[in-house]
This record gives C-alpha cells, structure tokens and sequence, in this order.
C-alpha cells in the first residue's frame, strides 16, 4: 500500500524511482499502466486515464516468465512491441523497421535470430528495453533496467537514457545507485510513502529511514512543491 503519493512527472524527464523491496515502487508502475487502481485519488497519464494511454506506453517489466522451451527468437519478442490489435494481427513493414530500429538502438541488432531463451540475463534485459521502445512510446516505464547487465552496457545505459528523454519521458525504478546520479532529473523516494527530489539534492549522506541501513542517496531534509524546493 502507497499512501500520500502526490507527485507529477514533467514531459521530457528522466525520473527513477528508490526504495526499499516491497516499499511499492513497482506499484506506482502497475498505476500507471491502469494495472492497479487507486483506493483513493486519481491517476493521469499523458493527460487522460490509465487504460486510454496504454497505447502509448513502453513497459519493461522486472521479471520475464517465459517458457524457455517456447522456440521464439529476438527479433519475434521485440516485434511484441508493435501488437497494438490482439495476439493474432499480421505485422507489416512499419513493424519491422520499427523492431530493427529498437534492436539497433540498444546494441543487439546482431542477436536477433538468436533464441531469446539462449540469451545472457543482460542481452535479454536490452531486448526487453527494445521492444518497449519498438512501440515508439511517449512514456517509458522500466522496472529494473540494469539488472543483470555488465559495468560496460551501464554506462552504455546513462547515455541511452540521456537521449530518449530528447522524444520521451522516462520513469525507471532501480536499485542501482549510479543511475540515479547519472542518468536521471529527479528521484522519487517510495517507503510507502512518496518524496520526490531533484537529482541536484545528491550529497553522499546517509538515509536510514529510506532503506533502514547506510546507503548514499538524497537527502530528506527539504521540502518539495511545485514552486521549487526549500529546506524543511
């Protein structure tokens, strides 16, 4: 349960969101995809209900259960990007090109008529991220974008992020902690709680009422409105 979750994510930012496991990061995402409704409140997304902007909408989920024995191959999951009509629509051209792009752009074109089930944890997190981006969303949700990848696709990521925000918005939740000083505007803090921070707030002190242990993250001690941020 996320109680006083009031917060608003400007068009064209990079926002991540931090807290501890099972503190409701990954609910605010069932949020906004309209997966979960709200006991109390309202939900917007790009300006209307959940449900009516999923089609605008790239998720990238934390975990992906698949059969391993099911025989699809990169290029097939990422063209899952593109279904916009049922399991069964015939895709065309615009799908294709729109797959190869996504594949392309996180560095695995060279992978995709490799079985997805004989991926690396890492290659399969890029093509995951791919086919969110074969969709060609206006806002991104990535649950755990850098896990399992290598220190080198990590930097690779920042970057990445960097330039999706110049067509996108992007919210990640991540447990890593180099995202959220490189690659993001602001950081949403979740303990059932919200706080929202901007990244320009990082100081390397300790927040043991986040995580409940040292960790280097933001600082709690000022306030956040929407005529700025002022010591509190």
């Amino acid at each position: 349960m996320v109680s006083e979750a009031s917060f608003k994510v400007e068009k064209g930012s990079a926002v991540c969101v931090i807290g501890p496991n099972g503190g409701g990061k990954t609910t605010l995402l069932y949020l906004a995809l309209g997966l979960l409704r709200p006991a109390a409140g309202t939900v917007r997304v790009l300006g209307m209900a959940p449900e009516s902007a999923r089609t605008q909408i790239g998720y990238m989920p934390q975990h992906a259960d698949f059969d391993e024995s099911f025989p699809v191959n990169v290029r097939d999951v990422v063209l899952m990007g593109r279904l916009r009509n049922g399991l069964f629509c015939r895709y065309g051209r615009a799908d294709r090109e729109a797959a190869a792009g996504a594949l392309e752009e996180m560095g695995v074109a060279d992978l995709a008529r490799r079985p997805f089930a004989a991926l690396s944890g890492g290659q399969r997190q890029r093509v995951l991220i791919a086919r969110a981006l074969a969709s060609h969303p206006q806002l991104l949700l990535l649950d755990e974008p850098t896990a399992y990848v290598d220190p080198a696709f990590a930097e690779q990521f920042y970057e990445i992020v960097r330039r999706l925000k110049e067509r996108l918005t992007v919210v990640m939740v991540s447990h890593d902690l180099g995202v959220v000083s490189e690659g993001v505007d602001s950081v949403i803090c979740v303990n059932r709680r919200v706080r929202v921070h901007p990244t320009t707030e990082l100081t390397g002190e300790v927040i043991q009422t986040l995580y409940g242990s040292p960790h280097s993250l933001v600082r709690h001690d000022h306030c956040c409105s929407e005529g700025g941020h002022a010591d509190g």
